[in-house]
């Protein structure tokens, strides 16, 4: 899939070598490590290829573990939401949702059934080194804005240097990654609501939900009037239903979808109301923009509950950089679902009220959740898992338009953190592997990863990273506002050789990204 016209091209800032820092997870103070990247502007799809070798953003800060190195290896890890069934615990969850919603009740008691409330990874990154230096204002104009004065090679080079005016931030984003990240499309998308009212909008083509006892009698009933059709074969034993009975009968002993618990009608008078919308993130979009505040009041609430944050680490600044800032520039196409591509939030309200936000990536094969924060005074709903299920169903709404959008990504599956192991409930699901970067069922890695916390899933010991450089002559670099190949650059370039550097940015986005994407060199 081609970058839409228009858009933005990708230009990132590689920083070079490895970082080191407290891991959220076991709580190493320089355990993890990873490689990183600022992304002044990003497409949809350079962002769906890196993530599928194993990169995640927070807010502009794009990361990507070393895994044979870090203390927590952290697995990209995807739902197939096409084949997706809701768990036991799943259907306790979302029954629990409509029993709150229909009748107001609900119990606080305690919720062990669910391994993690908050969905996506929640680490508390306490690395005080990098956050005294955190207090960082960025009010200049992004390489992005300059792509349109950038040339290709041939086209005189200016003698003013682009270093970047981002870079400062970088520090903010590395100390929250692993607890934030979000999105800002770069222009307002037109967005439809992912799904109906609970109770205003149920599927009214099926059939009325029937207790088990009713099916029963039903059953019971259509096999005597069987046995009086048939009273001639005396002994004959009925080994199926016959032809005649209701066209839904078929479906009586089928599980019930995600869909018929979210969607399931609720009475006339019920105690409550739930809507979830979706809003672009993007300050000129009016629905973002009236719900800013209240958003940014329930991010506070919730990081200063669950995360143990101060004031001054949930302030309004905090907010924008890591929740409402994202590098990937919205795509509209008319082949591609109706919300567009891009970041969005998914906001959930009960009865005019946000009580959860959904921070999610809209990709052109994936839905992609980034963050979750909640009204911690409705942690009795389990609102972490209830808004997983409400994007995987989202998912399979967009395919429906979108044939190719069919998976769901849940960021990182930590196998050495069993906190982090709930992820692998949502089945179907894979893993990246960390070398061939293909996808293996989850089934057929968890042995290994018993065994061993870095593990390499396929088992084809000849297969190598289809995607691994095969020369840097062709790699995208903007240097002094000209577009040119590597090789040109190279001659071009003053000082010490950088010749190091490039290559291991390349090796680790990949042939396709290096040739694609723009490496902003100062």
């Amino acid at each position: 899939m081609a970058a839409a016209l228009g858009t933005s091209p990708t230009i990132v800032e590689y920083f070079e070598g490895e970082d080191f820092y407290r891991c959220g997870y076991c709580k190493n103070e320089t355990g993890s490590r990873s490689n990183g990247m600022w992304a002044h502007s990003m497409t949809v799809q350079d962002y769906q290829a890196l993530i599928d070798r194993g990169w995640r953003r927070s807010g502009k800060y794009v990361y990507k573990p070393v895994m044979n190195q870090t203390c927590c290896p952290q697995y990209t890890i995807r739902c197939r939401p096409l084949h997706f069934q809701p768990s036991k615990s799943h259907k306790k969850v979302l029954k629990k949702m409509f029993k709150f919603l229909s009748k107001g009740e609900f119990s606080r008691g305690n919720n062990e059934e669910e391994p993690m409330d908050s969905q996506m990874d929640d680490a508390a990154v306490d690395d005080f080194v990098l956050k005294s230096k955190l207090d960082i204002q960025s009010d200049h104009r992004p390489l992005s804005e300059d792509y349109n004065e950038v040339v290709e090679s041939e086209v005189k080079e200016k003698e003013e240097n682009l270093e970047t005016k981002e870079t400062k931030e970088l520090n903010q984003s590395h100390a929250k990654r692993e607890k934030l990240g979000s999105g800002e499309p770069s222009r307002s998308v037109k967005v439809v609501p992912s799904a109906p009212k609970p109770g205003k909008g149920a599927d009214l083509s099926k059939p009325p939900c029937r207790k088990a006892k009713d099916i029963r009698k039903e059953r019971k009933r259509q096999k005597l009037i069987l046995k009086s059709q048939t009273d001639k074969l005396e002994g004959s034993q009925i080994q199926h239903e016959p032809q005649s009975l209701p066209s839904e009968k078929p479906k009586l002993n089928q599980p019930k979808s995600v869909e018929d618990f979210i969607f399931d009608t609720l009475p006339e008078d019920a105690a409550h109301q739930l809507e979830v919308r979706l809003v672009p993130v993007a300050f000129e979009d009016p629905e973002f923009k009236s719900s800013f505040h209240q958003s940014l009041s329930l991010y506070a609430k919730y990081q200063m509950a669950i995360h143990k944050d101060t004031a001054a680490e949930c302030g309004e600044a905090e907010f924008t950089r890591f929740l409402c800032s994202s590098p990937l520039e919205a795509e509209n196409p008319p082949e591609g679902p109706d919300c567009g591509y891009g970041s969005f939030h998914q906001q959930y309200w009960l009865d005019g009220k946000i009580i959860a936000v959904g921070v999610i990536d809209v990709l052109p094969y994936c839905v992609s959740s980034v963050y979750l924060y909640y009204d911690p005074d409705y942690s009795f709903l389990s609102l972490g898992v209830y808004s997983a299920l409400r994007e995987i169903a989202f998912t399979r709404q967009l395919h429906e338009k979108t044939f190719q959008l069919s998976y769901y990504y849940m960021g990182f599956y930590i196998h050495s953190c069993p906190k982090m192991r709930y992820k692998g409930q949502y089945r179907p699901s894979d893993l990246l592997c960390p070398e061939t970067y293909v996808w293996v069922p989850i089934e057929q890695c968890l042995s290994a990863l018993e065994s061993s916390k870095y593990c390499r899933f396929n088992q084809d010991t000849k297969a190598v990273d289809e995607e691994r450089i095969k020369e840097l002559d062709q790699l995208r670099v903007l240097y002094k506002r000209t577009v040119m190949p590597y090789n040109i650059y190279k001659k071009r370039q003053k000082g010490p050789s950088d010749e190091a550097i490039v290559q291991q940015y390349a090796d680790l986005v990949g042939q396709t990204c290096s040739e694609r994407m723009l490496l902003f060199r100062s």
